[in-house]
């Protein structure tokens, strides 16, 4: 059995400051546990589309464009060549604003999550 006071499981000797040294204990693992359930990683719905014409990803956590066609198309105003693919993926809970396309003439198979 350890008598270690910083074993929360174990009460230990409980010498004359336990009950402060607890509480000092308690509290630092209550804030732990705080910020580590901030930081849970959440749920996110994907989205996946064909699309052969000029349109919009809205602001996501995160897109990939394939371009599946056999012409060039456009991915914010830079030209994407037939069978290229941009993905971006910014760093966690982080969102990358939205950005246009147009894949008139050719196609795309764009994804993002929500």
């Amino acid at each position: 059995m350890s008598n270690s006071i910083g074993d929360l499981k174990n009460s230990g000797l409980q010498g004359n400051n336990w009950p402060w040294q607890y509480k000092v204990l308690d509290g630092i693992q209550k804030i732990y546990d705080s910020l580590v359930g901030a930081s849970v990683v959440q749920a996110r719905t994907p989205v996946i589309i064909s699309d052969t014409a000029a349109g919009s990803i809205p602001t996501t956590y995160g897109f990939s464009i394939a371009n599946i066609g056999g012409a060039a198309g456009l991915v914010a105003g830079v030209t994407l060549p037939a069978a290229a693919t941009i993905n971006f993926a910014p760093d966690k809970n982080n969102t990358l604003n939205g950005i246009s396309y147009d894949a008139t003439g050719t196609t795309f198979l764009i994804t993002w999550i929500q």
